[in-house]
C-alpha cells in the first residue's frame, strides 16, 4: 500500500519522504520560520512541518503557572505557549512560502480547535505527536477530514498504538516509529521496531521519526527500510528553546539528505548479477571460467 502526501508517495518501494520538523524552533519569528523552510528546501526535503496548539486546550493543567523564563522575559509556561503560536495569517504566509519552495507543509494539531484552523488552510496531511497518541478524541477529528496521517509512536506501548490505528484507520496512514528522547541515545533508539510495526500493521508505510544528535541513526533506519524520515532542523543547535538541541543544522540536514539518497540508490534490487563496471576486473583476474 502506498499514501500519497502532495506530490509524493510513500511506500511502496518510493525514495524515502523527508520531512524537516520545523516545530516551535522559529521561536515564533515568522521571520526564522521562513529561514528553515528555505534550509529544508535548499537540503532537498519534500516537506516541513510545524505544530499547531490552542494553549488553553492543550497545555497541562499542572504546566499552565509553571514560570518558565524566555527571551521575553519571566512569564508562565501556558503565557509562552501563546507567546510562540502563529495567528492564521502568520501560518498563510509560512505555509505559501513552503509552497513557493516546492514543499509540502502540514503541522501536528494538539487539540480539536487546531484541527479545524488546519483544515480550514486545506494543509496536504496532518501529523500525530507522541504525545498525542492516546488522544482518542483528536484522533478522531483528524481521521474525520479524510487526509492523509502521519502518526509517531514514541512514549506509548503497542496497545495504544493499535487503538490509535483503528481509530485513525489505514486507508492513508503513515506510522513512524520514534523514541521520544531529547536528545535520543543509541540505547534507545530501537530501530528493529520499524520492522516489528511492518509485521504488526502489513500494508501501512512506516518511516521513522529522530531526535539524535546525529545522522547515523536515521541512515541506519533508511538501510531497514523506512519509508519516511522526520528530523527537527534548527539553524543554530545553542537558540534558546526546547529543541534546538535535539535538532540538525543546516549542514547536517543537507548531509543527511544526500547519505540517505546515497544509501537508497546502494539498496539495489536484491538480484545478483555481473555489473559493468565488474567486467574489466573478471576478465583481468579469473583465472577458471564457468
Amino acid at each position: 500500500m502506498t499514501v500519497t502526501i502532495g506530490r509524493s508517495t510513500i511506500g511502496g518501494g518510493a525514495p524515502a519522504y523527508l520531512i524537516a520538523e520545523i516545530g516551535l524552533n522559529h521561536n515564533g519569528d515568522v521571520d526564522i520560520a521562513k529561514q528553515l523552510i528555505d534550509v529544508a528546501a535548499d537540503a532537498g526535503a519534500q516537506a516541513v512541518k510545524f505544530q499547531k496548539r490552542t494553549p488553553e486546550i492543550s497545555t497541562p493543567e499542572h504546566m499552565k503557572a509553571v514560570p518558565r523564563s524566555t527571551p521575553w522575559g519571566e512569564m508562565t509556561y501556558l503565557e509562552y505557549r501563546y507567546r510562540v503560536e502563529f495567528d492564521r495569517d502568520q501560518y498563510i504566509e509560512i505555509g505559501d512560502h513552503a509552497t513557493m519552495r516546492g514543499l509540502d507543509w502540514f503541522a501536528s494539531p494538539w487539540d480539536g480547535p487546531s484541527v479545524d484552523f488546519l483544515d480550514s488552510l486545506n494543509v496536504v496531511a496532518y501529523k500525530i505527536a507522541s504525545a498525542s497518541v492516546t488522544d482518542l478524541s483528536l484522533l478522531a477529528a483528524v481521521a474525520a477530514t479524510g487526509k492523509p496521517v502521519i502518526l509517531s509512536t514514541g512514549m506509548s506501548t503497542i496497545e495504544q498504538i493499535d487503538r490509535a490505528v483503528e481509530t485513525l484507520g489505514t486507508e492513508r496512514l503513515v506510522i513512524l516509529h520514534a523514541t521520544s528522547t531529547y536528545p535520543l541515545p543509541a540505547e534507545e533508539a530501537n530501530l528493529r521496531m520499524i520492522a516489528t510495526l511492518g509485521d504488526r500493521y502489513p500494508g501501512i508505510p512506516i518511516g521513522y521519526s529522530g531526535h539524535e544528535p546525529g545522522l547515523q541513526i536515521s541512515l541506519a533506519a533508511v538501510a531497514l527500510g523506512a519509508a519516511a524520515v522526520e528530523r527537527h532542523i534548527t539553524l543554530d543547535r545553542t537558540m534558546w528553546g526546547s529543541d534546538h538541541a535535539a535538532s540538525l543544522e543546516p549542514q547536517g540536514l543537507s548531509h543527511l539528505v544526500r547519505d540517505i539518497r546515497i544509501i537508497e540508490t546502494a539498496l539495489g534490487d536484491g538480484v545478483k548479477k555481473i555489473f559493468p563496471g565488474e567486467l574489466a576486473p573478471l576478465s583481468k583476474l579469473r583465472r577458471v571460467g564457468a
